[in-house]
């Protein structure tokens, strides 16, 4: 069949199918109470260290929230969503509350001084360690504060509303003595109203210019769409110093970042303008890059960056010419960038793909400087002095990964580590950073010749991390501690260079993650926090990593978890397994093990995979993290047989399952959320393994992201029997065990529209199969506010009971 016959059966069947009947009970449920007490289990707060690394900032996080707080009015413009109240982003996280805690004495004061009713969008450390910037959402605003680290007290730093949509409202100079901040413009008038007479069609035109783009969500639309993002998005850059004095800098535009160098004297602008897009979002919309002093005047411009509706289609693709500016986080004011060699075309055969330059103060008059030719594209550089810099690399189509040590001062270069980043148990780790004098990160190093690599290691016994010293003249690295059984350990941060003590972070099965101080030369260890148990009544539940093989001799992990009290050899329990399918370019890669054994179980009511582990609480084995490769060696992509292994790896699963008497055949569940959602029902159309499905917010149709999905590169018409294939909507009729479907009505996910899940649920009930479609209200990919969270679990668990659960046998 070619494409053209696909997109026709496809087109038609949508065309044929009816809507389905509505539900009359269509309220919020609410779970057992197993289950709901867990959903408003408190939450563990989070840590913020100081850049002098005396204080941490215990960041106690707001629950979950109403559905009435997400149904506030929200503007979705250009890719972004916006809280027209605010003037902020919306849907997201907050704090209510801030405790200062000095790492030597113990001792804690609470933040005092923000308004009672706020909530904490952000904060930002001085550089000397002795204030926080704290934007704070008050009311119809986001609001400036200070904290005095000293006494805790925090005052309005500035009356003018900060506008917080896109990129960081607030930098902070590197004297400590002042901020430069993005606010709402001063007299911006009202709102422009819709047109409610149009002027005009709305008319998009390509003149035989081959313009590939993926499937994005929320882009403008019209030019109503276009008034209302001038107007939010419009803002005015001020410096503002700790004693409230305020000076305008520049004029007002939609700045994406306004980030002072190092030494303070100069700001990065990066400023939006049109002709904007109704193809793609706000991230690829032109951007004119310059250099202004402190005082605001315009010294250098470095590129007015057009409009990106053309960039190859491939993961390594880029836009043409200059990209990627920043402050080189190690000198006063030096602007680095990268520009491509090869078009930004992937595809393109060159001996060298990118090429660094830097370009000092005063910038005028100043020619660019080459520092180094890539072969791979350039995905990060990690500054560290003037004669130390790590840069990063990748290529896509071979999963592979380098890091470059340079000299910026001689432009001498060697690459370092060359690697597949698929193979996780050879990962060396990633580079430690610190705060230097002006308040950036720099690579942490030891005799200017070492670094710390912190890294998971991955093992066959499940993921160990470890810290390494990583020679950068020999590229070799010596171990100097790894974490040890029944704990998971990761170093965080470094606390003292020297005597190499690191911040880190220690769980294990019952104890919920806490800080400390780690040793790294004598093995010791002192507690920083003391986090409780949020919910005690899942201690002593049974966790076990397990390793199998799948038919073709691919080995194959989960972790496998039991309700608190009960282990294997108590008889079988309705299952649940939960997984997300990965693609992989070699089978060696694929059969490694993921996962800890001695990870604590944090639950995430707003978490895909937490709506399963809940249901231990209510008495089902839980089988997590099922590992789902693809794989596709050589030449082969691994979607060329993607029914094929993912059908063998369930199996797998389940036998594996059934062997050890953990359940039994005619009670295995199978779920997931995105892409495993998407594997949900491909495997309920191509085996009999499971006897029902839950799938959230998933993609079904593939000739709906025709250019490319996932781990996809080839198109529609490139592949139309892949899309085909791959397509559980294509295979609707071969359904028949019942199909729990989930999604949020607001998706912005790329590629799983809301109309994907409500297509399916027509082709399904079309062909008579057992099918529920559950749409969320103002819900986006993931499911935030309370009531939305315990619906989806009382579905979950009533789905379970209904065509999982077997009463006689449990």
């Amino acid at each position: 069949m070619n494409g053209l016959f696909y997109m026709l059966v496809n087109f038609v069947v949508l065309g044929l199918l009816s809507l389905s009947t509505l539900s009359a009970d269509d309220d919020y449920k609410i779970p057992p109470k197993a289950i709901a007490d867990l959903v408003d289990a408190p939450v563990t707060p989070s840590i913020n260290l100081s850049p002098d690394k005396k204080h941490l900032l215990i960041l106690e996080r707001t629950s979950l929230p109403s559905i009435a707080e997400l149904s506030q009015p929200e503007l979705r413009l250009a890719g972004l969503r916006i809280n027209p109240k605010t003037n902020g982003r919306s849907r997201t996280n907050n704090y209510k509350s801030i405790i200062i805690k000095n790492i030597d004495s113990n001792k804690e004061k609470k933040v005092r001084g923000l308004p009672k009713s706020s909530r904490i969008s952000n904060v930002f450390w001085a550089p000397n360690g002795k204030h926080i910037a704290i934007s704070v959402i008050n009311g119809d605003r986001i609001n400036l504060y200070l904290a005095d680290v000293k006494n805790g007290k925090a005052k309005l730093l500035i009356k003018k509303p900060l506008n917080a949509i896109y990129g960081s409202a607030v930098y902070w100079l590197s004297d400590s003595e002042g901020l430069i901040v993005k606010t709402i413009i001063e007299n911006r008038g009202n709102v422009p109203a819709k047109s409610a007479v149009p002027d005009g069609p709305i008319i998009q035109e390509n003149l035989g210019k081959v313009s590939p783009a993926r499937t994005y969500q929320d882009l403008l639309a019209s030019p109503d769409d276009e008034d209302l993002f001038d107007y939010y998005m419009t803002a005015q850059v001020y410096y503002v110093g700790i004693n409230g004095k305020i000076k305008k800098i520049g004029k007002p535009g939609i700045i994406r970042r306004a980030e002072p160098s190092p030494d303070g004297q100069y700001i990065l602008m990066e400023t939006i303008h049109r002709p904007y897009s109704y193809l793609v979002p706000v991230y690829r919309f032109p951007i004119l890059v310059q250099v202004l002093n402190i005082k605001g005047r315009i010294v250098h411009t470095l590129r007015d960056i057009p409009l990106a509706e053309s960039i190859p289609i491939g993961r390594d693709a880029v836009i043409k010419g200059p990209r990627s500016f920043g402050w080189r986080s190690d000198v006063g004011a030096t602007i680095y960038y990268v520009s491509a060699l090869d078009q930004g075309d992937p595809n393109i055969d060159v001996s060298y793909r990118d090429e660094l330059f830097s370009l000092a103060a005063p910038f005028t008059n100043v020619d660019e400087k080459s520092l180094i030719k890539l072969d791979l594209r350039y995905s990060g550089v990690m500054w560290g002095d003037k004669n130390n810099a790590l840069i990063r690399t990748r290529r896509w189509k071979e999963r592979r990964s380098t890091m470059w040590h340079l000299d910026p001062s001689s432009n001498k270069n060697k690459k370092i580590i060359d690697r597949s980043y698929e193979d996780r148990y050879n990962d060396p780790g990633s580079p430690m950073m610190e705060k230097n004098l002006y308040g950036r990160s720099v690579l942490a190093l030891i005799d200017n010749k070492k670094i710390l690599m912190s890294g998971n290691g991955a093992s066959p016994d499940g993921d160990m991390p470890f810290i390494d010293e990583f020679d950068i003249t020999s590229a070799k690295s010596k171990r100097l501690w790894r974490c040890e059984a029944p704990y998971y350990e990761k170093g965080i941060s470094i606390i003292d260079k020297k005597n190499k003590v690191i911040l880190s972070r220690r769980e294990s099965k019952d104890e919920t993650p806490n800080y400390m101080l780690r040793g790294l030369n004598d093995n010791s260890l002192n507690p920083i926090t003391n986090f409780q148990h949020p919910y005690p009544q899942m201690k002593n539940l049974y966790k076990e990593m397990l390793t199998y093989k799948r038919e073709d001799g691919i080995d194959l992990s989960a972790t496998l978890y039991l309700p608190p009290g009960r282990k294997p050899e108590d008889g079988p329990l309705p299952l649940l397994v939960w997984a997300y399918p990965r693609e992989f370019k070699t089978s060696k890669a694929a059969s490694q093990v993921v996962g800890s054994p001695y990870r604590f179980l944090t639950i995430n009511p707003a978490s895909s995979s937490s709506s399963a582990i809940i249901m231990l609480s209510y008495g089902y084995a839980i089988l997590m993290g099922a590992t789902m490769p693809i794989i596709g060696e050589g030449d082969q992509e691994p979607n060329d047989s993607f029914v094929k292994q993912l059908v063998a790896s369930a199996q797998a699963a389940a036998d594996i399952m059934v062997e050890r008497k953990i359940t039994t055949r005619d009670q295995i569940g199978i779920g997931g959320h995105s892409y495993g959602a998407f594997m949900t029902a491909n495997l309920l159309a191509h085996s009999d393994i499971f006897q029902a499905g839950i799938a959230r917010s998933g993609a079904y149709n593939r000739s709906l992201t025709p250019f490319g999905f996932q781990s996809e590169q080839r198109t529609f018409w490139e592949s139309p029997e892949i899309y085909f294939e791959m397509s559980p909507f294509m295979h609707a009729h071969k359904v028949n065990e019942p199909i729990l479907l989930i999604h949020g009505e607001a998706d912005n996910n790329s590629g799983t529209f809301p109309v994907q899940s409500k297509r399916y649920y027509h082709a399904l009930k079309g062909h008579g199969a057992t099918a529920k479609l559950v749409l969320l209200p103002h819900e986006s990919h993931g499911y935030k506010a309370r009531e939305s969270v315990m619906h989806v679990l009382w579905e979950t668990a009533n789905w379970l009971d209904t065509y999982v659960k077997k009463e006689d046998k449990n």
